[in-house]
């Protein structure tokens, strides 16, 4: 089996005899269905491939889809012109590089179609280039847009470039509406949603389905997929990790599967990592080493949003829905960019409950968010949380109190604010990446315990005193029975008091009961 990483062409993808997992009916039904669509989806999900087989579709290129769904269901295959636009082939550190990109694009398809505009802005030429190919073929024009929102994106944090891109975008987008009369179909895909003010105010027909039910499984992987096209790829990796190919799926499942784009839907497969584990016979963290941008860590600090939050987080539709042009609201840019996804819906208060959508997301994250805690790097950290799970399995708790506060000595002064609250989401971060069950701020009858471990022998309760003493810690610990819910359970409970002094920004002493 030929794995198809990197090809993002629908037509090379068939010519080479690549996998393919068909998708075509869902092009049929939005090619039969409707007129303008958008489509939010993480990165590497599969959109290119989507709207490069959106693109052959609407060339007429009928014999690329032998064999596929589609074939079943069209019968006219009528070739259109396509105005391809992808805004993922280059990196936008000034507007000038936005325009220099569309203009490029844009010269292409005049050359092509013979199209010559008196308005030389890309708005101009991109009206002017829809009704000469119009004109040309004698049909309606199609125009996909691929990566619609990466110039936006790369500006998170500088506002005055946003405001320059949104600028920009809008006017170029809202072409798409004014020609409605010469276009067939259009199409725009990105990975987060702009608030239809900030971009799309010009372009308010679109019909936004990332969180529609009818195409949850546009792109990606889906279970049946799994079995249907891969089984006996499947076999090989479990062959090739010592495992049954039911071990096997299901490893799958708890590192790859997981993502929900709207309620009651079925979980999703991320396919490049998909992908990559088949082709390589190993179970690795494929999607999250291809990048994560730091900003999404530096609006979680700017809201205040501590990392134990995300787990279990609720959000309303308006909150999911699209960002704003000034991010603020760093739930929405982690949910649609793949970080957290639905994993439950109240329908009396229409409130989202999300988290990682799999293993491979969490750890990825999580280990990603160490070194903005901590001066522990991204590479040390696994010999450094080894160290840490083997005193904790071991029940080592001075080594491991005195490895938490050799680690504290040495975090950067600005990177602490609230003091208190700093070292709970240290502690969460380490010990979630230790794999164990950890909470922070675990609600009982009589308040809320800082930091709770379990493993499978002791469950660690974690008082943390700010300019208190470990006695104060120690005490509210057993005046309010905080380990009560834990004393039956079977396994050993240990209390640790502890108190954090301002002054030296450390753990001073702590107590230990159990």
């Amino acid at each position: 089996m030929k794995f198809p990483i990197g090809i993002q062409q629908f037509e090379e993808n068939r010519l080479g005899d690549w996998i393919y997992v068909d998708k075509t009916a869902h092009v049929y039904n939005m090619a039969t269905g409707g007129k303008y669509f958008f489509l939010s989806r993480p990165r590497r999900f599969g959109k290119s491939m989507l709207l490069s087989t959106l693109e052959a579709y609407f060339q007429g290129k009928k014999h690329l889809f032998k064999g596929l769904a589609i074939e079943q269901l069209e019968t006219e295959w009528a070739e259109h012109a396509v105005l391809h636009i992808d805004l993922n082939a280059k990196p936008f550190k000034i507007i000038q590089d936005l325009y220099d990109l569309l203009n490029d694009q844009l010269t292409v398809y005049e050359n092509m179609y013979g199209s010559v505009a008196v308005d030389k802005s890309p708005e101009g030429r991109l009206r002017q280039l829809i009704r000469a190919a119009k004109q040309k073929t004698g049909r309606n024009v199609v125009v996909l847009v691929d990566e619609y929102d990466k110039p936006m994106l790369q500006a998170i944090g500088n506002e005055e470039l946003q405001t320059e891109f949104r600028n920009a975008l809008k006017a170029f987008y809202g072409v798409l509406k004014s020609a409605d009369g010469d276009l067939r179909f259009a199409m725009l895909t990105g990975v987060t949603k702009f608030s239809k003010v900030s971009v799309f105010s010009d372009l308010n027909n679109l019909n936004d389905i990332s969180m529609d039910d009818r195409y949850n499984e546009i792109c990606g992987i889906s279970q049946q997929e799994l079995r249907d096209v891969f089984d006996e790829e499947i076999g090989k990796l479990a062959v090739a990790n010592e495992q049954s190919k039911e071990e096997a799926y299901e490893t799958l499942r708890q590192r790859y599967d997981g993502y929900h784009f709207c309620p009651n839907a079925s979980g999703m497969y991320n396919p490049f990592s998909v992908l990559l584990a088949l082709q390589k016979r190993e179970y690795g963290s494929y999607w999250f080493s291809t990048g994560t941008p730091t900003y999404l860590v530096q609006l979680m600090k700017a809201a205040d949003l501590n990392p134990s939050a995300l787990s279990g987080y609720e959000a309303s539709a308006s909150e999911l829905d699209s960002i704003q042009i000034s991010v603020d609201n760093p739930i929405a840019v982690l949910y649609q960019s793949g970080y957290l996804t639905i994993k439950g819906y109240d329908k009396e208060l229409q409130l989202y409950s999300l988290d990682f959508p799999n293993k491979e997301v969490e750890e990825g994250f999580i280990r990603f968010l160490m070194p903005m805690y901590t001066a522990i790097s991204e590479l040390d950290s696994p010999s450094f949380i080894g160290k840490f799970v083997r005193e904790v399995r071991a029940c080592r708790v001075d080594d491991f109190m005195k490895r938490l506060k050799a680690l504290m000595a040495d975090t950067p002064y600005e990177i602490i604010k609230d003091l208190e609250n700093h070292y709970q989401n240290v502690m969460y971060i380490f010990t979630r990446l230790m794999g164990f069950y950890t909470q922070a701020e675990y609600h009982t009858s009589c308040g809320r315990i800082d930091l709770l471990i379990a493993t499978d022998k002791y469950v660690y309760v974690i008082e943390l005193k700010l300019d208190g003493s470990a006695e104060e810690a120690m005490a509210q610990i057993n005046s309010k029975d905080y380990a009560l819910p834990f004393t039956t359970d079977g396994r050993k409970v240990i209390k640790i008091g502890a108190n954090i002094t301002s002054s030296t920004r450390n753990i001073e002493r702590w107590l230990v009961e159990g």
